[in-house]
């Protein structure tokens, strides 16, 4: 393969793969394969500027398995079903279809950034029913269960490290058990065909419940979808804790993805068969849960109690994911200084296996924090959903944006890539779907001119959120804050770990440190808060 001048990959050259090709130069950036890491995948992360520090104990299967953990199929698409339901059995079953298509594309193009540079910064790093009586819960007692599972997941998280990757085949097996009873159950339960709905209800029939027109109210449904699938970036931040990352990160990214594109398929079909043809009273239910009522109207109070409860279950395994996730994320913003308090989240924990151990506490506090908005109004807490959709598209279209309109010339591809003449157009379509979800999410779903109660509230929220960080780095952040920061032992690089940081525009010297866009940096793990954190353990 040949080599610029520099030493570095051009472009348009590929990686080659890192399980044939690794160096066997033994230096301090390669830590022993026992400890943390195979050599290949560290002198991958080195050549990224990075050391290893976290444990590689996931695997592909595993990678994967936190992103189908996270998406949570069943209980995601219980969650969003009034989204999809106004548009009737089309908006339910082409809706899911339809997005999730899109959604594969950006995958795809997301997939691509995954191989080539597989790091837990991800996404900011490649850019520089049961009920008996009238008993209601109130916002009270909903904060309280969410503040328990909350702190269940925080110590889970904590304790069960060296399991967890393990863990997430076992959280795989729990979704696929739900979505096969569901899947089971609800025909047999309408067992007489005059009890389920015909083919064409199901794949032709519409609705519309909104104020808005037919069409937009289709739209409206692919919320659904775009929500449930909407963590599979999630593969990216355990970047640093997968073996064989470069490809281990694109294909479960791919693999959740496409998972989920087909069982939700077929799930929206036996769902559209088997609920009720007034969807009205479906969205309306006592239960306050329009997937309570579908499970209720097909196997009775019994057979909804099992579902749920199994759905319950599966809900919670999905936030433990979702924090085990988070936190890593968290720590890579930490490890550059990105955040408030960084040198603070910055350790890792040995003791308890080589994870954020304070990141993971960060982010239970702050979403006890974010979970107060359930006590003002369900309009308020609604506004986190949309939020998460409008936060993730912004995510994860800007590095899509910045690869194909500025580094398109140093890209340099994994092991994983779609090819050059098929990789931009993808990019460039993943991000224009990306635009339209963010518009999507602002919409009130009611109609266009929704009440106090009705609003969506997610354009306020978004701009306070995003104001805000932009106010931060404005007014303070800029002046310090210039980019990754390296972790590597200077004197321990190699050449070609050298040149590929030099071709990013960092200059490194021997024993001088890293200068990352015009300011010295200090490379050594100490300085930015590393170590064990014996303190806390």
């Amino acid at each position: 393969m040949e080599k610029s001048e520099t030493g570095t990959h051009t472009g348009a050259e590929m990686h080659p793969d890192l399980e044939n090709t690794v160096s066997r130069q033994s230096h301090t950036n390669v830590p022993p394969p026992e400890l943390l890491a195979g050599e290949a995948d560290a002198e991958l992360l080195a050549k990224l500027g990075y050391k290893q520090e976290l444990r590689r104990n996931f695997t592909m299967i595993e990678v994967f398995g936190i992103a189908f953990s996270i998406m949570g199929l069943l209980p995601s698409i219980a969650s969003t079903l009034s989204f999809s339901i106004p548009a009737g059995p089309v908006g339910m079953v082409w809706g899911w279809f339809l997005a999730s298509m899109f959604i594969f594309v950006v995958g795809v193009a997301m997939a691509d950034l995954g191989s080539a540079m597989p790091t837990s910064g991800g996404l900011y790093w490649w850019i520089v029913v049961a009920r008996d009586g009238n008993w209601t819960p109130s916002n009270g007692d909903v904060y309280a269960v969410f503040l328990a599972c909350v702190l269940c997941h925080g110590i889970l998280a904590s304790t069960l490290s060296k399991i967890m990757g393990k863990l997430q085949t076992v959280f795989v097996a729990m979704n696929l058990i739900l979505i096969a009873a569901t899947i089971i159950a609800l025909p047999v339960g309408k067992h007489l065909s005059s009890e389920r709905n015909d083919g064409h209800y199901i794949f032709a029939h519409t609705e519309n419940l909104t104020t808005w027109p037919t069409g937009w109210a289709f739209m409206l449904s692919w919320l659904s979808p775009i929500w449930t699938i909407g963590a599979f970036d999630s593969c990216v931040h355990m970047s640093e804790e997968a073996a064989n990352a470069a490809k281990a990160v694109p294909y479960g990214i791919m693999m959740s993805i496409g998972s989920c594109w087909l069982l939700g398929f077929i799930i929206m079909i036996v769902l559209a068969a088997c609920i009720n043809p007034d969807l009205e009273s479906v969205l309306s239910s006592p239960f306050g849960q329009p997937m309570a009522q579908i499970y209720y109207d097909a196997v009775g109070k019994k057979g909804t109690l099992g579902l749920m409860s199994l759905l319950f279950i599966v809900q919670f395994l999905m936030g433990l994911s979702i924090l085990v996730a988070a936190s890593r994320q968290t720590w890579a913003f930490s490890r550059d200084g990105a955040l408030p308090f960084s040198k603070f989240f910055r350790p890792i924990s040995q003791r308890l296996g080589y994870i954020p151990f304070r990141c993971i506490w960060g982010c239970v506090f702050l979403a006890a924090i974010l979970g107060l908005l359930c006590l003002i109004a369900p309009a308020a807490a609604s506004a986190l959903f949309s939020l998460a959709v409008a936060g993730n598209n912004l995510a994860w279209g800007l590095p899509l944006f910045c690869r194909v309109v500025w580094g398109q010339h140093k890209f340099i591809p994994g092991p994983f890539y779609t090819g050059d003449k098929l990789s931009t157009p993808i990019a460039w379509l993943a991000i224009v779907f990306l635009i339209f979800g963010i518009i999507l999410a602002m919409f009130p779903d009611g109609g266009p001119n929704p009440t106090p109660q009705t609003m969506n509230y997610t354009v306020v929220i978004n701009m306070a959120v995003w104001g805000g960080a932009l106010t931060y780095y404005f007014v303070d952040a800029r002046k310090w804050f210039t980019g990754p920061k390296i972790t590597v032992d200077v004197e321990g690089m190699t050449e070609e770990q050298r040149a590929a940081l030099e071709a990013e525009g960092l200059e490194v010297g021997v024993g001088e440190g890293v200068v990352v866009g015009g300011g010295k940096e200090a490379t050594d793990t100490e300085k930015q808060g590393g170590g064990d954190d014996t303190a806390l353990v």
